[in-house]
């Protein structure tokens, strides 16, 4: 028995090596950790449960049946974080480049339907230069096989993926596919193809980095949510997200303890609205003041800067977040913040997290560009997420509210379910200058009495309490006892429960 025990300590030993010591360095000189070293900084100590650990690949062409490496290239199981179970998959570069075959996609799918079977999260490390080439169709198959997995699992279980090398061609539509994508700058990448065959199709001589780097993809594209410095920041980043999720979409999200008090005032809120309605102010640092001992889990934070989204705690409890920020173009509201919203609103209502909304919002951006790239169907998509989302939803306006922006912004209306307002909230078609140039327009050429509509039609509208006297607006609450009100706002929520029309899904206007 001490034979054979011996005999798999040493096979153990020989798959936990991958690629081999040579690979291993390579690997750290990139400044990259290994598959499983990466799993150790994701995992609890001691958690991790692996599966598949000897499965080799099948192919025997072009002289692949003389190179077997246990693991053929990912290393699959699961593990704990801050004891919460979840399945991981973890491609290791050292084997094959990471490239994805038939065996490796199968150990992939096994995991994922594990996940899905038992309502637990999957996080995927992604370091792979994409299918392997001797494989052919059998390796497109597996890729096809992961993907239709990712489809079954979206909205099911939180699905997390984290890029920490190359990840080209099929291998960028399953990260593509799942909930959030954090990448490691300077070292990761994604593109459909790469460099050289932009080169050549196009003409276009373009740097990995420019073409599919973490830069690119948290500034431009919006592919990713965050990017971090190294491998082990971004890892640690990631177990920062999972806390502040449910395992799946029967569970709630766990419940904090904190040190904060549910009736903290703040009257450092009752000035941050500047005098001049015109002048702009940081919505991040309201959200911040309102969330549990200020920690906000800010998403997507370079990428339309003009609207906010992410996670906080209210009194425990996850909350997702959706802000207006003044700061960037105003607050307006284009192609790139409707999408970024609207795309993280339908994650929250998966996966029973309730939505906090606050809102300065001038309107829509107005310009040729933003109407030939579809702003109308764009701004329908944060439009039908909101009214699809059936999670609590409580909407605090703090400053402008004005056209139809500000029924996009989880009005009353579109039935989020408690619409508070501060006092220096202006809720109206469109601001005093713009509405008393059209209803006054034989008076353009007085500028004093245009002045005087003004001033009335601000008097008139440019508060919160039209809005109130009509029921549409809840309360008009004191900035500083917002949080209270919020926490209070949503534990009258907890047991919510809505009736939805018979259908298979709605049509989003993607």
């Amino acid at each position: 028995m001490h034979t054979i025990i011996a005999a798999l300590e040493d096979k153990r030993r020989l798959a936990r090596l991958g690629g081999g010591e040579a690979r291993i360095a390579a690997q750290h000189k990139k400044g990259k950790l290994t598959a499983r070293e990466r799993l150790e900084v994701l995992l609890d100590p001691e958690s991790f449960e692996e599966y598949d650990m000897f499965v080799v690949h099948r192919a025997t062409e072009f002289g692949m049946g003389e190179t077997i490496i246990p693991g053929d290239g990912v290393v699959t199981g699961w593990g704990t974080i801050n004891g919460r179970m979840t399945y991981v998959f973890s491609q290791d570069f050292t084997v094959f480049g990471g490239s994805l075959s038939e065996t490796h996609a199968e150990k992939i799918c096994k995991i994922l339907d594990l996940a899905i079977q038992n309502g637990a999260p999957v996080i995927g490390l992604n370091d792979s230069g994409g299918a392997r080439i001797q494989e052919g169709v059998a390796a497109l198959g597996g890729y096809a096989e992961v993907f239709w997995r990712n489809v079954q699992a979206s909205g099911a279980i939180p699905q997390l993926s984290v890029i920490m090398g190359p990840t080209a061609g099929g291998a960028v539509y399953s990260p593509a596919m799942t909930d959030f994508i954090y990448m490691v700058r300077d070292t990761s990448f994604m593109y459909v193809t790469g460099p050289d065959v932009v080169k050549t199709v196009t003409s276009e001589i373009v740097t990995h980095e420019e073409l599919g780097g973490a830069s690119t993809h948290t500034k431009i594209s919006s592919v990713a949510d965050a990017a971090f410095d190294n491998d082990i920041e971004t890892l640690l980043e990631i177990r920062r997200l999972f806390d502040f999720l449910p395992l799946n979409a029967n569970e709630k999200a766990p419940r904090v303890a904190t040190n904060d008090t549910l009736d903290r005032p703040d009257f450092s809120l009752d000035s941050v609205i500047p005098d001049s309605a015109q002048q702009p102010y940081d919505m991040r640092e309201i959200v911040e003041k309102l969330a549990d001992e200020g920690d906000f889990l800010e998403i997507q934070r370079e990428h339309a800067g003009n609207i906010l989204i992410g996670f906080i705690r209210l009194n425990g409890d996850t909350v997702g977040v959706v802000a207006n920020q003044p700061l960037v173009l105003a607050g307006c509201l284009d192609i790139n913040a409707s999408k970024k919203a609207a795309r993280f609103i339908r994650f929250c209502d998966c996966f029973n997290i309730p939505i906090l909304t606050l809102v300065d919002v001038p309107g829509f951006l107005p310009g040729v560009a933003q109407e030939y790239g579809g702003i109308i169907k764009h701004g329908a998509k944060l439009l039908f997420a909101y009214a699809e989302a059936t999670v609590p939803k409580v909407t605090v306006i703090t400053r402008k509210a004005y056209g139809g922006a500000y029924d996009v912004m989880a009005s009353k209306h579109i039935r989020a379910d408690v619409n508070y307002a501060w006092p220096s909230a202006e809720i109206a078609v469109m601001g005093a200058r713009g509405a008393t140039e059209i209803l006054y327009r034989a008076e353009l050429n007085d500028p004093e009495k245009l002045k005087q509509r003004t001033a009335d039609y601000e008097a008139r509208f440019a508060n919160p309490f039209v809005a109130a006297e009509r029921g549409f607006i809840d309360d008009v609450i004191l900035p500083h006892g917002t949080r209270r009100r919020l926490i209070r706002a949503f534990e009258t929520l907890k047991r919510k429960k809505v009736a939805m029309p018979m259908k298979k899904h709605g049509n989003i206007p993607l």
